[in-house]
């Protein structure tokens, strides 16, 4: 038998051995809204395609949208289990027990948007390690946010300025919104969206919404409430979380780690122009349908923030978070306070 040559034996040799390929991480990932808003489409084009990009394909995202995989008030638990889902969307407000100092992002009645309201959470979970340990403590790591648009008063009567609101009678579903109502003159009403609030409204039992002007745009409250106060610092202090799961994120190598946090800082990037464009075309809409749409002055914004008595609501909800044992709650009120204050310079 006739032996190979050195060379041919190893061209050989290097041709059966085993093709080594890179392996491929599926991260189901569950949403409780439908894909096709603004915040959906924006996490599904520019943060998903960004983090297969930065991870070269070694990182993919199987979705599930509307709930598929949890509801929202459920999304925390199902993904700190991590049994159903690897990540997903958590709105803090669905699990105040859970992540009691995460509420005190809504207790500001005026506040940032756009790049400065992303400016305002990255310095948060940057330099307040109290929100990072109380995610940990559910199971779960931040790896994005989307932060929420500014409030907006929808009433049914003619809105000459915040003023108006005295005496008549207003919904919300935010704790902190209620309060600043009845501080202003207003009476705060609670009721789910829907038949109930439709009815309220054609019988003269409900004077205005107050709510997030995308909420309001999406279920067309200008239909009933055509009277549209609004202003780019009308606070909502609303935040999506995207978590995931700790025992996921922790045996991810590190090279899929940092893809992550680069896709995060390339979405972070446009997220608030982009934001502000949508904001823009929501308001503009708003006008084309028949609703009078006033954008606030900067004093009448100072003048809601005063009426409103935040801070004086702000000490009620500490000390009674206190006295259930919750850790860190004042100095983390005056540690957020502070880096609101400076980003609204």
């Amino acid at each position: 038998m006739k032996l190979l040559n050195a060379p041919l034996a190893l061209m050989l040799a290097m041709f059966l051995l085993p093709t080594t390929v890179s392996a491929t991480t599926t991260l189901r990932y569950t949403d409780h809204e439908p894909l096709g808003g603004m915040r959906t489409r924006f996490i599904k084009d520019v943060f998903f395609t960004a983090i297969e990009k930065q991870s070269n394909g070694r990182l993919k995202i199987e979705e599930h949208w509307n709930g598929g995989l949890a509801v929202g008030y459920d999304a925390l638990r199902v993904i700190g289990d991590g049994s159903a889902a690897d990540m997903g969307i958590v709105v803090p407000e669905y699990t105040a027990d859970k992540l009691p100092l995460h509420q005190i992002f809504k207790s500001f009645p005026v506040g940032p948007s756009g790049d400065k309201q992303i400016e305002f959470f990255k310095r948060v979970y940057a330099e307040i390690p109290a929100f990072p340990a109380e995610l940990k403590k559910e199971n779960v790591v931040n790896i994005f946010f989307g932060t929420g648009y500014p409030v907006a008063f929808f009433g049914t009567r003619p809105l000459k300025n915040l003023e108006d609101i005295k005496g008549t009678k207003w919904r919300s579903a935010s704790f902190w919104h209620q309060d600043f109502l009845r501080n202003a003159g207003a009476t705060p009403l609670t009721m789910p969206w829907g038949p109930e609030t439709v009815n309220a409204f054609k019988s003269g039992a409900l004077d205005g919404i107050m709510v997030n002007i995308d909420s309001g745009y999406d279920l067309k409250v200008q239909e009933m409430a055509p009277n549209v106060l609004v202003s780019n610092e009308l606070w909502l202090g609303h935040v999506y979380l995207l978590v995931m799961n700790k025992e996921t994120w922790d045996k991810l190598a590190q090279e899929d780690k940092e893809a992550i946090q680069r896709a995060a800082k390339i979405a972070y990037k446009t997220a608030g122009s982009v934001m502000d464009n949508a904001l823009v075309q929501q308001i503009d809409t708003l006008r084309k349908s028949g609703a009078k749409v006033r954008a606030l002055q900067h004093k009448e914004v100072e003048h809601w923030q005063d009426v409103t008595r935040y801070q004086e609501i702000q000490a009620k909800w500490v000390k009674k978070q206190e006295a259930l044992n919750v850790k860190d709650v004042s100095p983390t009120m005056e540690k957020v306070s502070n880096i609101m204050s400076d980003v609204m310079k």
